[in-house]
């Protein structure tokens, strides 16, 4: 796999019962990388440390005065640096190339993994812990899938350096034997604890990129309250913190590189005296002695990727282990046996609630509690937030179906939409099946003003669908952002579609529009909308009144208003002493038949109010 064929046509199945088995399975996945990289890095290694060598020879050859050895010395030295310059360039390409493909791999399974589970996966995992996943873990995962090959060309040169210094000059080759584990261990015990600093320092700055990210978001809010101070404070007080954090982790990588400094000196120093001693009693050559100085010199180079592997496995772990607690969670449904690929239709009815949607209808819920009204339009989409009862379309499970399949079938627009940032043509090009235009949708949701406020923001794109809408479309108010991915939604036109308060953001006049051109263009297509406003279930074929968890009752919206009292305190807002008065009206024999919509009802209450006045 190269960057130019990616993203690959199928990531695979990873491995997710540990870090270090993802880990593992990123390696295999990588085999053919890994194979090139490390063809590339001992073609790189093994010239730079046999450079010490032909330089031993050159020093040799001008004492004992040899010219020809001076020159067949040379010719193999320019070969040497010919063959490092070549390794050194296809190694940097093909580790680069492990890189990218690994974090792309992982990439494409974190947003599979996302799409899968929708929003149930902030509801498993912390959205925080999602946001570092897909972005730094990613990074450090893929540093240690490609630093292994790179490593194992590093400590096949090692060995064989070892092995030709025992066979060239077995006195200074004991020396040099005998040091390079203490080079190339030593910082290991200091890692866990850099690791460590490093992972508070990298949690504290999350905090303080949080506490940033929330004011920017709340400015507006904030200096219409006097807040800015009190945010700022807590702001100075997480960047110290982040400071402290930075300063107690530079201090252990500081320790870390002095170390690394320090042993191969020391080493240097070890095998330079006692090479002029045996140097002085005729046992070795100068050229000898140059020669096993400049190799321990060399040897600090590729004893570098001893002390590099251990710090992408330290850093990597964690991050492995985050990665694969993300991947490993399944839809509930993934564990049952039989799945159908093909799309059904028909009525969408939900076993936990009794809540039942008749095909081509548009089906109204409403329910008193917001939370548990989220919770359900996921299950009627088939991403429940736990395990439970699978809802049904047509009679068939909408878990047991593929994801695919089951996305094509129903699609849940939640009450808090994203809008990617990019064009508005962008923004509506969804997959779809081509019964609804784009103009249609627009015209449907009431977005006119929306696209004339683009088109003022950008006179220049022409066409208002060329127009930017910036990230998670903030520049747009909150009623402009619940029109435009009502419309995208309205685009896609799927088998059933679930909106939640898709209008509680925009006034009376543009929701009873709505209301109009969403029962218009869904016309024969099965919609439910969860909602307690009256112009979207006056609209509505059929309202259903969900309360503690079941269905209570089912009907228009006039006769529930007139028969239903936890339905009319939903709807309208209704206090504690105005169901007192509604239920005095009856008791008193007065009218029992109340008007169709809430401001009648408002008329009976006042009558009700006026008589009580006069009785005292």
């Amino acid at each position: 796999m190269q960057i130019q064929d990616l993203p690959y046509p199928d990531p695979g199945v990873p491995d997710t019962r540990s870090g270090l088995r993802l880990l593992w399975w990123l390696e295999r996945n990588q085999l053919g990388g890994q194979l090139r990289a490390l063809a590339w890095g001992l073609l790189h290694f093994a010239s730079v440390a046999a450079l010490p060598f032909c330089v031993g020879l050159a020093v040799q050859a001008v004492v004992d005065r040899s010219g020809s050895r001076l020159a067949l010395t040379g010719g193999l030295l320019a070969l040497l640096c010919a063959g490092n310059a070549l390794g050194d360039t296809f190694l940097h390409r093909a580790a680069v190339t492990n890189w990218v493909t690994a974090a792309a791999r992982l990439q494409q399974l974190l947003a599979r993994k996302a799409a899968e589970l929708g929003s149930a996966l902030t509801r498993r995992v912390a959205a925080g812990e999602v946001v570092t996943v897909s972005t730094g873990d990613i990074e450090k995962i893929g540093w240690c899938v490609e630093a292994v090959s790179r490593f194992t060309a590093a400590a096949v040169t090692v060995l064989l350096v070892c092995a030709a210094l025992l066979v060239y000059q077995p006195a200074l080759g004991m020396v040099v034997v005998a040091g390079l584990p203490v080079m190339a261990f030593a910082v290991l015990p200091l890692l866990p604890h850099a690791t460590r600093r490093a992972d508070v320092q990298r949690k504290k700055a999350g905090r303080a990129t949080e506490l940033a990210s929330d004011t920017v978001a709340g400015l507006r809010v904030l200096r219409g309250i006097g807040g800015e101070e009190l945010f700022l404070d807590r702001y100075r007080r997480a960047s110290q913190e982040v400071r402290h954090a930075a300063v107690r982790s530079a201090r252990m990588w500081a320790l870390i590189a002095a170390i690394q400094v320090l042993l191969p000196g020391l080493l240097l120093i070890a095998v330079v005296w006692y090479g002029i001693h045996l140097a002085r009693t005729g046992r070795i050559t100068v050229g000898e002695l140059v020669t096993v100085y400049s190799s321990v010199l060399i040897l600090a180079y590729p004893l570098r990727h001893f002390q590099e592997i251990a710090m992408a496995y330290s850093f990597s772990r964690p991050s492995a282990e985050r990665a694969a607690r993300v991947l490993s969670l399944k839809r509930p449904a993934d564990s049952t046996g039989t799945r159908t690929a093909d799309v059904p239709s028909g009525d969408l009815y939900d076993p936990a609630t009794g809540l039942c949607a008749p095909a081509g209808r548009l089906t109204a819920v409403v329910c008193g509690d917001p939370d548990a009204a989220g919770r359900l339009a996921e299950r009627l989409g088939g991403h429940p937030a736990e395990p439970g009862t699978s809802v049904l379309l047509g009679g068939v499970p909408l878990d047991e179906l593929p994801f695919e399949a089951a996305r094509t079938a129903v699609l849940v627009q939640d009450k808090d939409p994203v809008l990617l940032s990019g064009s508005l043509r962008e923004l509506l090009d969804v997959p779809a099946s081509g019964n609804v235009s784009a103009e249609e949708a627009l015209a449907a949701a009431q977005c006119d003003d929306v696209l004339e406020a683009l088109a003022q923001t950008m006179p220049a794109a022409g066409d208002p669908m060329d127009a930017r809408i910036t990230e998670r479309g903030r520049s747009l108010s909150g009623g402009q952002r619940q029109r435009l991915a009502l419309a995208r939604s309205l685009i896609a036109d799927p088998e059933v579609l679930v909106l939640d308060e898709p209008t509680s953001a925009v006034d009376a006049h543009t929701e009873a529009r709505i209301a109009q051109g969403l029962r218009k263009l869904r016309s024969g297509r099965t919609t439910v909308v969860f909602t307690s406003s009256p112009l979207l279930l006056d609209r509505a074929d059929r309202v259903v009144l969900v309360h503690e968890g079941t269905v209570a009752a089912v009907g228009s919206h006039r006769d529930l208003v007139r028969t239903e009292p936890r339905y009319r305190a939903v709807v309208t807002r209704e206090t504690d002493e105005e169901r007192a008065l509604h239920d005095m009206i009856r008791a008193d024999g007065g009218p029992r038949a109340a008007p169709a919509g809430p401001p009648d009802d408002d008329t009976a209450l006042r009558d009700a109010v006026e008589k009580m006045e006069e009785t005292a």
